[in-house]
């Protein structure tokens, strides 16, 4: 089954990665404080799709691909699994484990990422279209 979820544009320091997915839809969404990323005026939203077969290989890219100087993690999920990847770190999730979850939420924090943006809830719907 495919995956599917968001890239921010501009947390990636190398958007080459952008041709290795199947783009669904763009949103732009103005900075607010809340955002904590006050070096940007914008967040370009890339809602993905991922072949199965190459999730993995796609998530690995994407950890070297994120922005260096500033932390940022990008995710993607299907029924049973959530890719959910930071600079250098990726973490491949059980959907159904809380501790694999608590972890990757864990990582996050420890980097500087406000919480209410790692609040990866196992029972999270897929992306939608």
């Amino acid at each position: 089954m495919n995956h599917k979820g968001v890239i921010i544009e501009e947390s990636l320091e190398n958007k080459d990665i952008l041709k290795d997915v199947k783009v669904l839809e763009t949103k732009i969404e103005e900075v607010v404080e809340e955002h904590k990323t006050p070096w940007i005026k914008q967040w370009t939203l890339h809602t993905v799709e991922i072949p199965e077969n190459q999730a993995s290989g796609v998530a690995e890219k994407l950890s070297k691909a994120l922005d260096s100087k500033h932390n940022w993690y990008a995710d993607f999920k299907n029924d049973t699994h959530h890719y959910i990847i930071f600079r250098d770190k990726v973490f491949f999730i059980d959907r159904k484990s809380k501790e694999q979850y608590d972890e990757a939420k864990r990582h996050g924090i420890s980097l500087g990422i406000p919480e209410y943006q790692v609040d990866f809830a196992p029972d999270d719907k897929i992306w939608e279209r």
